[in-house]
């Protein structure tokens, strides 16, 4: 059976559907945005999961990407480039509405930056083992109740790094701050997410 057009750009590259939407390609567009939606929404939900705009944000993000996409020279910085996007409105959207970010010192990380390389969510992949599913599902969700709970400025790395898996120099060009503040931040919120987790895992291990 032949495939019909929008089933053929599903199974084109990243880049050939970037550079089919800058030739104002309209299926190119549908299947970046497709591609997409799900990871703004999520990526925005992280950032902070108490606002009830999401959806109304997470499309103006989608309908920026899409206006913009021509603008994007080099299809290999498309993650970074659209979590800017992400990012801008966001804290645009929180600048509209005068809200304070929680500002937290981070003079005294919970870690030293040496071991903060060693660190990290060590999330388990839950789809080898049928036995350790429901576990895995409800570490899942204990990490991200734990990443919900983070200052904003702690969260907001933490997305752009273990959810987004951005570069220390991407999320520092994206924060507008250096990379040893970074990294710093960085320590200190998986410092958090592993005192909120060790309860529950402890917990686990002992009704094993």
């Amino acid at each position: 059976m032949k495939k019909k057009p929008r089933d053929m750009y599903k199974t084109m590259d990243l880049g050939e559907v970037i550079e089919k939407s800058q030739q104002d390609d309209k299926l190119a567009l549908e299947e970046l945005v497709r591609r997409n939606e799900k990871i703004v929404y999520s990526t925005l939900y992280h950032l902070d999961p108490n606002r009830t705009d999401i959806p109304d944000i997470a499309q103006e993000v989608l309908f920026r990407m899409t206006k913009a996409i021509k603008n994007l020279k080099k299809p290999a910085t498309f993650k970074f480039w659209l979590n800017q996007i992400i990012t801008n409105l966001f804290y645009d959207e929180l600048r509209r509405k005068t809200r304070r970010l929680n500002t937290i010192s981070i003079d005294t990380p919970y870690m030293n930056l040496e071991e903060e390389s060693e660190a990290s969510l060590n999330i388990p992949d839950t789809g080898k083992v049928p036995e350790e599913k429901t576990l895995g599902i409800e570490l899942d969700k204990k990490i991200k109740e734990a990443i919900d709970n983070l200052p904003e400025q702690f969260r907001l790395v933490i997305v752009l790094r273990e959810i987004q898996d951005l570069s220390y120099e991407e999320i520092a060009e994206i924060t507008k701050t250096s990379i040893g503040t970074v990294k710093s931040r960085l320590s200190r919120a998986r410092a958090r997410l592993q005192e909120e987790i060790k309860p529950y895992l402890d917990h686990e291990r002992g009704t094993k």
